[in-house]
């Protein structure tokens, strides 16, 4: 089992059909739990998040936290993570905090965490990025030609 948490309700069509389009091809399934965003400081809307984030995750979970402080990872080397944590048989849960990042807590509790790279991303988008690089190292985990190794 896959799931994805994350702060906030999409709104945009375009990026709920961006998740869609690469979490429907997933094996196994990758769900999606939306946890309300935070209110108030910045502070508390951290706190008040990351309560919900941990309060979401299944028992056992394997927990992977998507921060900007975590590593990136080429495709094949990601497909070859991936194997080894669905290869754990727990829940694997990657955790998407809001506008204000990832509270202490939720980062600790994390088992890994991973970056989409150096750049900033909104963190509505980063779920349909989640999902295409989750389906691209099913893919080169299965030998499906989806992923071009190389340049031309």
């Amino acid at each position: 089992m896959m799931r994805l948490i994350a702060v906030g309700r999409m709104k945009d069509r375009v990026e709920r059909d961006l998740f869609q389009r690469y979490a429907d091809r997933l094996t196994p399934k990758l769900d999606m739990v939306e946890v309300a965003e935070g209110r108030g400081a910045a502070a508390e809307i951290k706190r008040r998040e990351g309560q919900a984030l941990l309060s979401a995750l299944p028992d056992r979970a394997f927990v992977i936290a998507m921060d900007e402080g975590g590593r990136a990872h080429a495709s094949l080397d990601f497909a070859r993570h991936v194997e080894r944590w669905l290869g754990l048989s727990r829940p694997v849960c990657f955790l998407i905090g809001g506008a204000e990042g990832l509270d202490g807590p939720v980062l600790a509790r994390a088992d890994d965490t991973l970056s989409l790279g150096p750049m900033t991303w909104p963190h509505m988008l980063v779920r349909g990025l989640l999902a295409e690089q989750l389906y691209r190292a099913r893919a080169i985990a299965s030998g499906h030609p989806y992923h071009r190794a190389g340049r031309p």
